[in-house]
């Protein structure tokens, strides 16, 4: 694709490397913001900035936040015994926007993937584990996305936790097997937290 400006180009390019942004859709944003007054476009460059620069991850879950502690473990309604287990923030999101869900939460910040080189080391397991250990958890939701990844961080958790009193459930599968929980609609996504089953329930099935 040729372009009339140097500039022009080096803002598609930067734009392509965000997920989902495509050439022709780079330019139409690049485009858009050189219509913009100049102002508006400072400010969305330096608010871009400034999240990237003060954005902290809370000490407790992992979860992103504007201080040390997030909004959701800082908050003392939501039920500090029950913790729901997830991948990334994207799931805290999808969860959250349900309603359904009093608890509070950790974030792995990925699953077990050794095709991909992610050992249990690279995650916040040993973080979850000493929550575990603390005697404030009582009950795990495991609400990875059900795919062989996922299941194998699962079983890794499980094992880790075998002697411990904590327990652990998993969502419902009414989210199908190889899915992705980000995507599932909010109602299934509900409803697979409410009707979570024992882990070892889940075994069973398998």
């Amino acid at each position: 694709m040729n372009y009339p400006s140097k500039h022009i180009e080096d803002v598609v390019t930067e734009f392509t490397k965000l997920p989902g942004i495509g050439k022709k859709t780079a330019l139409r944003l690049a485009l858009h913001l050189l219509k913009q007054d100049e102002k508006d476009v400072e400010r969305f460059g330096e608010t871009v900035v400034k999240m990237r620069k003060d954005i902290q991850f809370c000490k407790v879950c992992h979860n992103v936040s504007d201080s040390e502690l997030c909004n959701i473990c800082a908050n003392r309604s939501r039920n500090q015994a029950l913790v729901c287990v997830v991948e990334s923030l994207r799931d805290v999101i999808a969860i959250e926007n349900t309603q359904q869900y009093n608890g509070v939460y950790h974030v792995l910040g990925g699953v077990i993937s050794p095709i991909d080189g992610v050992g249990p080391d690279n995650l916040q397991i040993n973080s979850l584990v000493e929550r575990v250990q603390s005697g404030q958890v009582e009950e795990l939701i495991m609400a990875l996305s059900p795919t062989m990844e996922g299941d194998t961080t699962i079983f890794y958790l499980s094992k880790r936790l075998k002697d411990t009193a904590v327990k652990i459930t998993t969502v419902a599968r009414g989210i199908a097997f190889g899915g992705e929980l980000e995507y599932v609609d909010e109602f299934t996504l509900a409803r697979s937290i409410a009707t979570r089953l024992p882990y070892e329930n889940y075994l069973l099935g398998k």
